[in-house]
């Protein structure tokens, strides 16, 4: 009959608890819906159910926008030099390390040239993971140097906008960097070329307060953060409650601070019909004020 018989063997405990791999699935802020981290990152890092569009890298903004995901990088060497010796809970010099480590990049921009729907560009790509993409010396140099690039060459410019505004460790130094960028993009401006601004989450501070709301053209991502001060300051400041949504993009779109505001998956296409409608415009615009030239040297 032991033939028949079935041993049981005890269930036995595992010694450790098994562990899901971190950084493979990710919790949607917006609708708690878990993502497969893979899937996310095909769908350009927006929710495929709420489409809640998560932050990215600035090489993540630059492969989703040009041509075929490449370009040429300049002034990537550029590196801050403390200029103030400063120090908080950990020194200036320690940060910049830590933000060197985690994003890979000098400081918190990527300046390049790249195409878009074939159309040659000067693009500049901030990156929140660097001190939160806070604009100091190194930034506005490379916002400075990208601007007279473009002029040189004459190509539009793009500038993807995501930070927390001047960096502050840098004192008025980096303050000055507002002034800086917006004399050169009062130039740009002149030279009639295109500018076209992409305001992602977050977009505030001295960021807002110069090249951010500068452009020819303002182009949004849905829900970002945007305004110069927060809420909570602005609401201790005023003493009054803020109405629902300020500060975002939908709030800005409406009262009139913005022309629109675009999907992430739609933003290179968009960009792409811009550029072409402000270099067909350019185009004209040059050649009437030739015609008028050439009209007043005759009756002269």
């Amino acid at each position: 009959m032991a033939w028949f018989k079935k041993t049981r063997k005890p269930i036995v405990a595992p010694t450790e608890p098994s562990r899901v791999p971190e950084g493979l699935w990710v919790k949607c802020p917006s609708c708690n819906q878990i993502l497969y981290e893979k899937e996310l990152t095909q769908n350009l890092r927006v929710c495929g159910k709420c489409s809640h569009h998560f932050r990215m890298s600035a090489s993540q903004r630059l492969t989703s926008l040009l041509d075929d995901g490449k370009w040429v990088a300049f002034d990537d060497k550029l590196r801050s030099n403390d200029p103030l010796g400063f120090h908080d809970k950990k020194s200036y010099e320690e940060r910049l390390r830590t933000g060197m480590k985690t994003t890979g990049l000098s400081d918190a921009a990527i300046s390049a040239i790249g195409r878009i729907g074939g159309i040659e560009t000067a693009i500049v790509a901030m990156d929140y993971g660097f001190i939160g993409g806070s604009m100091g010396i190194v930034v506005g140099e490379m916002i400075t140097r990208a601007i007279e690039r473009a002029l040189d060459r004459q190509l539009p410019l793009v500038i993807i906008c995501c930070s927390g505004g001047a960096r502050m460790m840098e004192g008025t130094l980096s303050l000055m960097q507002m002034a800086k960028v917006s004399a050169a993009l009062a130039r740009f401006d002149r030279a009639g070329l295109p500018y076209v601004a992409v305001l992602t989450d977050p977009t505030t501070g001295g960021v807002t307060a110069s090249f951010a709301m500068l452009a020819d053209f303002h182009i949004a991502e849905p829900g970002a953060l945007i305004g110069f001060a927060g809420p909570r300051v602005i609401e201790q400041t005023i003493r009054h409650k803020l109405p629902p949504g300020f500060q975002r993009s939908e709030f800005l779109l409406e009262h009139g601070m913005l022309d629109m505001i675009v999907d992430r998956r739609e933003l290179q296409a968009t960009i792409t019909r811009t550029l072409r409608f402000m270099r067909a415009s350019a185009t004209v615009s040059s050649a009437k004020s030739e015609a008028v030239q050439a009209e007043s040297a005759g009756s002269s």
